[in-house]
């Protein structure tokens, strides 16, 4: 029996009530997607806001190569993308550390002042060192600010359907990046591609002051805090069963030592560096695709308009992949959704390095990014399905971290090649990495039996 199962059938403080105390205790609502739509929303927001950042450098990254104000050579372009996804891997390994000490949601706020003070950062820069460093920064609050809203909802979500919740968080991601794309079309020839960063400094306007007003903390954050009456009002205002110490993320750094070991334990110790290797290329697929497809196409031979509205496309079929990889992982398992995803993937990819009618084209670009990104969120539902409660930040904050490593050689790899003049190697590349991620994902289910039981 799935272990979720008997955690949600378990009395809400994880030990036997009294007949006095459980009538006294409010009745929680139905744990319904409607119970926690607030949290899923306001997640969705960040996320989204992550997308818009992470995909706005692909979407201008020919316009800065076409400015000679800014001397932004093909091979330092690269580099620059790899410094933002290692920003990211510092900050999703420190984000389990700083939410242990100050809680989910001021570390969430955080990591979006400071992406969106870096992205102002950027529009300034007038030199490519001052605008790595700029991405740099932007880097270490992005890597925060996943693990958190994937964890957080993972925690809220009803039992059996975290899959679907986390396929509907990461359509955000997607529509940001549609909007930086929309973004940079709009504004990039006309104003400059420094207008596209101002707008990247909004977040810290809009989003913020939501989250710190309107999104709760984990109730197993405020139980490893003592602080259990607050733990058990969350949980009942949004229909959860309340956490029981074993929920609860080990207290002081005895217990985040124990945490990290808990993700070698008999059962799980063979499947934990497979997802890290999954993440691995996943990301690499990410972040690569997504710095580096304009330009691969442009030296395909398409057109400079064409070429960023293919990142367009692939980010809309990112959406629809969301929903469809979410349904089926929930009956199917994420493990084999996210196998076969990958698989389809590298088909795309060696089907967009060769020279297609333009109608063909988006088509293949569409179906590409329906199995390009969903394949990497079913890992990190694979995560979810792998580790109990009380390691489940854990477990992500690590797969995505180390999973960064590939988001890191991703933008280098194509900056790498693009200066060599094998731009269209790229796709190539993409295709190997994906068919690396199906093996790795797939062993997941011998080793590790793919779920919790």
């Amino acid at each position: 029996m799935d272990c979720r199962e008997s955690e949600v059938a378990m009395p809400p403080t994880g030990t036997p009530a009294s007949p006095a105390k459980a009538s006294a205790a409010p009745a929680p609502a139905r744990h319904t997607f409607r119970s926690v739509a607030p949290v899923l929303a306001l997640c969705w927001l960040a996320v989204f806001f992550d997308g818009m950042d992470v995909s706005v450098y692909g979407a201008v990254m020919p316009h800065m190569l076409d400015d000679p104000s800014l001397g932004l050579a093909p091979g330092a372009a690269g580099t620059i993308g790899s410094w933002t996804t290692f920003g990211m891997l510092l900050g999703a390994l420190g984000t389990g550390t700083l939410t242990d000490w100050l809680g989910r949601r001021p570390v969430l706020v955080a990591s979006i002042v400071l992406f969106s003070a870096a992205s102002a950062v950027c529009a300034l820069a007038g030199s490519p060192a001052l605008f790595g460093a700029g991405r740099f920064l932007a880097g270490l609050g992005l890597g925060g600010l996943m693990p958190i809203c994937l964890s957080l909802v993972m925690e809220f979500a009803p039992p059996r359907r975290t899959a679907l919740a986390t396929g509907l968080l990461m359509t955000s991601f997607h529509v940001g990046g549609m909007v930086a794309t929309g973004l940079g079309l709009a504004l990039a020839p006309g104003l400059g591609w420094r207008s596209v960063f101002w707008a990247g400094a909004l977040p810290a306007v809009i989003a913020a002051p939501l989250l710190l007003r309107l999104l709760p903390e984990s109730p197993g954050v405020l139980l490893a805090k003592g602080r259990s009456a607050e733990a058990d009002a969350v949980a009942d205002r949004y229909g959860m069963a309340r956490p029981a110490p074993a929920d609860a993320p080990p207290p002081g750094a005895k217990g985040r030592l124990d945490g990290i070991r808990a993700l070698f334990r008999p059962g799980v110790r063979a499947a934990t560096p497979l997802l890290w290797l999954a993440s691995f290329c996943g990301l690499l697929l990410v972040y690569g695709v997504s710095t580096w497809l304009p330009q691969m196409m442009r030296a395909t031979g398409y057109g400079l308009t064409s070429s960023v509205s293919f990142l367009l496309i692939i980010n809309a079929g990112g959406i629809v992949g969301m929903f469809v990889a979410g349904r089926t992982a929930d009956r199917f398992g994420p493990v084999t959704v996210s196998a076969l995803w990958f698989l389809l993937t590298a088909a795309g990819a060696l089907l967009l390095g060769s020279r297609l009618p333009l109608g063909l084209t988006y088509v293949v670009v569409a179906l590409t990014g329906i199995w390009l990104f969903s394949a990497q969120t079913m890992v990190y539902a694979a995560a979810d399905r792998l580790y109990p409660p009380a390691g489940r930040a854990t477990g992500l904050g690590w797969v995505t971290g180390i999973g960064r490593t590939g988001a890191v050689a991703g933008p280098w790899l194509g900056g790498t090649l693009a200066a060599a003049g094998n731009d269209q190697l790229g796709f190539t590349a993409f295709a190997l990495a994906g068919l690396l991620g199906a093996v790795a994902i797939g062993l997941v289910a011998v080793t590790g039996r793919g779920r919790r039981d």
